[in-house]
């Protein structure tokens, strides 16, 4: 049923990016679904990322759809976040990234994920001043924040790329 919708293309029928009483898009919530192996619902989904903001944020949280999805560990989600220009370094209500959520949580693959992006910023700080290591090691998520110290040291003591993430083309299957 996604499918035939988001195929008919017709205005005011289909807004992605419309936000519930919540706060949340339909974009924002197929990022809370893992479809694993099935390619057809993976299609279906990246359709839906790229028919709309993957960067919008959530009205009262000001969470991202890349942050929910890291949130609730739904890899191929995150994957195909990124693949559809999902932007690493957004920040949410209370200044925290998707690294500092992945971090956090102690999703090694995902933050591993995360720093490949370019312009990945690893010194953005949360409205507290923390950082991704900081709230790595508060967590006590020893392997992430040994990653995240290893990669900080490697970009010569903190000092990150500038820019922007180069937005990669989004599949449309």
């Amino acid at each position: 049923m996604a499918k035939f919708v988001l195929n008919q293309n017709l205005p005011g029928v289909c807004d992605v990016n419309h936000q519930n009483r919540a706060g949340y898009s339909a974009l924002m919530l197929a990022a809370l679904t893992s479809v694993g192996q099935e390619e057809e619902d993976m299609a279906v989904a990246q359709r839906l990322f790229s028919m709309g903001d993957v960067n919008a944020k959530a009205s009262q949280t000001g969470q991202t759809a890349l942050m929910l999805a890291i949130s609730h560990g739904h890899q191929d989600m995150v994957a195909a976040l990124l693949e559809c220009g999902a932007d690493v370094n957004v920040q949410d209500a209370d200044g925290a990234t998707a690294l500092m959520c992945a971090s956090e949580y102690g999703r090694l693959d995902t933050v591993q994920l995360l720093l490949a992006q370019p312009g990945c910023d690893l010194t953005i700080l949360d409205n507290e001043g923390t950082s991704a290591l900081a709230i790595a090691l508060e967590a006590e998520q020893d392997e992430v924040a040994a990653l995240l110290h290893a990669h900080l040291t490697s970009n010569h003591q903190g000092q990150s790329s500038t820019g922007s993430p180069t937005a990669k083309e989004c599949n449309d299957k």
